[in-house]
């Protein structure tokens, strides 16, 4: 599916970056996916609690590091979210062991290191978001999905 050109975001702060997930929760629909790529530290995590905490989420927030997906369903959340960490993946076909497609239904998918599960950039509601570390903060670089395209969550 085609891109976007990517938009590249200054996060100087963490207000910065609570205000882009609020933008993204604002606009994420069933079926989308935002894939959240970046080093260690990047703000990956970060920015999947703003999302989290923007659809309404009132509690903590963990890391799925070690369960690998957590699941938020309504009335908690405006929307069913499936909040996955692919870092510890070996190779993308655990996905299928893990019962990712039973997660995906009917909810939206919050996926952080992407391209350890394969990748998502080819399905037209991915939303690519690479975070860079940018001198004391962080730079959002920005790649939307066909199904995105009219509703880019930044300028």
């Amino acid at each position: 599916m085609a891109l976007a050109p990517p938009v590249k975001l200054p996060l100087p702060d963490l207000g910065a970056m609570e205000r882009f997930g609020r933008a993204i929760a604002g606009r994420l629909q069933v079926g989308d996916v935002v894939a959240l790529s970046g080093g260690l530290g990047a703000g990956k995590t970060t920015l999947a609690r703003a999302i989290i905490s923007a659809l309404g989420y009132e509690g903590e927030v963990p890391s799925p590091s070690f369960s690998i997906v957590e699941l938020y369903e309504p009335p908690a959340l405006r929307l069913a979210l499936a909040h996955a960490d692919f870092y510890r993946l070996e190779r993308p076909e655990e996905t299928e062991e893990i019962g990712l497609d039973d997660y995906r239904q009917g909810a939206a998918l919050l996926a952080e290191w992407p391209e350890h599960a394969g990748g998502f950039d080819h399905e037209p509601g991915c939303l690519s978001i690479t975070l860079e570390i940018a001198d004391e903060g962080r730079k959002a670089i920005v790649e939307a999905g066909q199904d995105w395209h009219v509703r880019l969550p930044c300028p």
